[in-house]
């Protein structure tokens, strides 16, 4: 909150006021506010106790929030897994909307909530880190089904007390910010931003009210592109794509048969990218969209020349410095957090335009092609591959794919290779690719098969426990839309090969 400039903090869940009495002590202005009168007396009488803080309580229901509560704030917390405790989702989305008017414009919401995901999905534990009610208190779930978590606790005296909660789980959650206006929404499990190995007992929300147009930067990152960057520094999709799709590579493969292993087809799409660029030690080459790296270390490794890799995503960004580290190739391979829209290098100063399956995720990808143009040297050459739509599909037939990666369009080969030309560009001259464009469409359904096929063996064996159950249902759905679309001819993939006119 002190790095994003906050004064004002409203604690909407105060309960016996330990998060407000810390939030005073630690020099913010807080009101408090509950439900229960019982509570905010509790509240205002630990608050004189610890440090003569005299808090400011206000009785307030969720739902008329600001009917009870006067003024914005820079802050709303919930914490203590109190959102829990709505069970009509009417009532969560009517508090999250009675948040969100009660923010200031460029306010937060600072939302936490127990990990139901693991709870429903393999069972209660714990390891006690962060959240627990004392040594000598024993807390479990008594019930547990997708609609009541029924809390048993167990204290020294043998009293024992229940608590009934609602089992929110954490996409659903996210879903709801998301509905009554939350733009950016970033989840931590017990405090940190990836928790691969191990399931937090935690998740914390954190979500931004300041609207951003669609054609608006946030930073160098636009609209359609802030919802792809948001979605890869998920810790669910950098599990997934670590583990299912392909490792290092996490592009379409170019299979030379349907059961083959999708890492080693994944490579066989860089391989034939890289024949006939004539990359040397002296090319600078930039990779838009350089996911894990995987393509960036082949390049560097195999034809010793300089990359630049782009990548929207944070999360893999450091990931791949730390296997570029592992390979001794730092000194070679320059990893930089931005987007495609807006690349932060100068005219003309690299010789090779590099990305695999990247643009697609960008709401512009006509600038997106003018600053390959703008960064690319006269005579420079660009090799791309992109998940299209086959030229004359109706996109309204693709609209289940689209809602899964939040665009209204997607490219085609028409729209790519017309653009091209228009920008002074001509196609290669290369076997495979008459036109500027080699088509592949097969391998788009062969690969989409594939994971499907992967990510079901993946979770027989234990998947679920580094990814959560929704993602894996969302993803399983997905993929299966990719397969038919592609079967269907109505999408299509194949990998693209032009050259910067120098006249």
């Amino acid at each position: 909150m002190r790095k994003r400039g906050v004064k004002s903090v409203l604690d909407v869940a105060t309960g016996t006021g330990f998060h407000s009495v810390r939030l005073l002590e630690a020099g913010f202005d807080a009101v408090s506010a509950d439900g229960s009168a019982d509570m905010l007396a509790m509240a205002f009488e630990n608050g004189m106790k610890n440090g003569d803080h005299i808090l400011r309580v206000v009785q307030a229901d969720w739902r008329w929030l600001n009917r009870d509560v006067h003024g914005e704030y820079d802050a709303i917390v919930c914490l203590g897994n109190s959102f829990t405790h709505l069970f009509s989702e009417r009532d969560r989305r009517k508090a999250l909307a009675e948040f969100y008017a009660m923010l200031k414009h460029d306010g937060i919401l600072i939302l936490d909530q127990r990990n139901y995901d693991a709870i429903l999905d393999r069972g209660y534990s714990s390891k006690h880190t962060y959240y627990y009610c004392g040594e000598d208190v024993a807390v479990e779930p008594e019930y547990m089904d997708e609609g009541l978590c029924r809390m048993r606790y167990r204290f020294p005296d043998k009293s024992v007390y229940h608590l009934n909660m609602f089992p929110l789980r954490k996409d659903y959650t996210r879903r709801l910010m998301s509905d009554v206006g939350f733009q950016r929404i970033e989840t931590y499990g017990d405090f940190q931003h990836t928790y691969r190995e191990e399931q937090p007992d935690f998740f914390v929300h954190v979500a931004e009210k300041e609207y951003r147009m669609e054609d608006q930067e946030e930073g160098s990152y636009g609209g359609a592109v802030s919802t792809a960057r948001s979605y890869y520094n998920s810790p669910d999709a950098d599990a997934f794509y670590s583990s299912v799709w392909g490792g290092e590579d996490i592009h379409v493969g170019v299979y030379a048969h349907p059961a083959e292993p999708i890492a080693d087809a994944s490579r066989r799409t860089v391989e034939r990218m890289a024949s006939g660029l004539g990359l040397t030690e002296g090319s600078r080459v930039l990779d838009l969209g350089s996911g894990f790296g995987g393509s960036a270390r082949y390049l560097a490794e195999t034809f010793g020349c300089f990359v630049q890799a782009l990548n929207l995503s944070e999360v893999e960004n450091e990931r791949h410095r730390q296997l570029n580290a592992k390979r001794g190739l730092t000194g070679r391979i320059e990893v930089v957090d931005g987007s495609f829209e807006s690349v932060p290098f100068p005219d003309s100063s690299v010789d090779v335009v590099w990305s695999q399956d990247a643009f697609l995720h960008s709401g512009n990808r006509l600038r997106v092609l003018e600053e390959i143009r703008r960064v690319l040297r006269p005579g420079g050459r660009l090799v791309f591959t992109d998940p299209m739509a086959a030229d004359g599909t109706d996109l309204s037939a693709l609209q289940p794919i689209l809602d899964r990666i939040h665009l209204d369009d997607m490219g085609s080969p028409g729209f790519y290779t017309r653009e091209l030309i228009r920008l002074g560009f001509v196609p290669t001259e290369h076997e495979d690719s008459p036109g500027g464009f080699e088509d592949l469409r097969a391998q788009l359904v062969t690969h989409y098969g594939r994971v499907l096929e992967e990510t079901e063996r993946q979770e027989a064996e234990g998947l679920g426990a580094k990814v959560s159950s929704d993602y894996l249902t969302q993803m399983k759905k997905g993929l299966t839309h990719w397969v038919d679309g592609g079967e269907g001819r109505r999408l299509t993939w194949g990998i693209f090969r032009f050259t910067l006119s120098e006249g």
